[in-house]
């Protein structure tokens, strides 16, 4: 083959070809990029989600021996102020008497204060708060089944096989305000 004569790969038509090719793979590209987008933003919580992801309940008026219901995830949940009495009664029970034993100092994070999730853990009801169902303390009772729950959340007799679970919380403002859901 000669010197001057061309070669069919540098012709006009491969430039072209050329060109062709890298639009149509920069366009695929950018295609593939506006696909994926929504579909990885898809992944994140939904704005109903994030907005009850936190909880702030205020307890400041609440005295010793009360109790209040918050909701938190679509789930109860259970905030007590207990008594000096109360919590030496829950403290009292010998953990070998509990189904799930747990300490009371390990399920609080001040003893005048309890914080936990009211769904019985046997099949999903809701227990109710009921005066004097342990010796000396308040506890929970799931009508459904018969469970009872001490005033630390404790199972004490009953089906439900673990105790009422305890959320995240941490206290904020003093100990008036407690945000459920984030652990300090």
């Amino acid at each position: 083959m000669a010197k001057d004569q061309k070669t069919s790969d540098d012709s006009p038509q491969t430039t072209r070809r050329d060109f062709i090719h890298i639009s149509a793979c920069a366009f695929a590209a950018v295609g593939a990029g506006a696909a994926i987008v929504p579909f990885i933003q898809s992944m994140n919580p939904a704005d109903d989600v994030l907005a009850t992801s936190t909880v702030d309940v205020d307890v400041s008026k609440l005295n010793p021996g009360e109790s209040l219901t918050a909701m938190w995830r679509g789930k109860p949940v259970f905030i007590k102020r207990r008594t000096e009495e109360e919590v030496k009664a829950i403290r009292a029970i010998p953990l070998k008497e509990l189904k799930d034993p747990q300490t009371d100092q390990a399920r609080v994070e001040q003893p005048d204060w309890l914080v936990v999730i009211g769904v019985c853990t046997h099949l999903g009801c809701i227990p109710t708060l009921r005066k004097n169902l342990v010796e000396g303390a308040d506890g929970w009772l799931c009508a459904c089944h018969g469970s009872k729950y001490d005033g630390s959340g404790r199972i004490i007799s009953g089906p439900a096989p673990a105790n009422l679970p305890v959320p995240a919380y941490t206290f904020l403002n003093d100990n008036k305000v407690i945000r459920i859901g984030e652990k300090a």
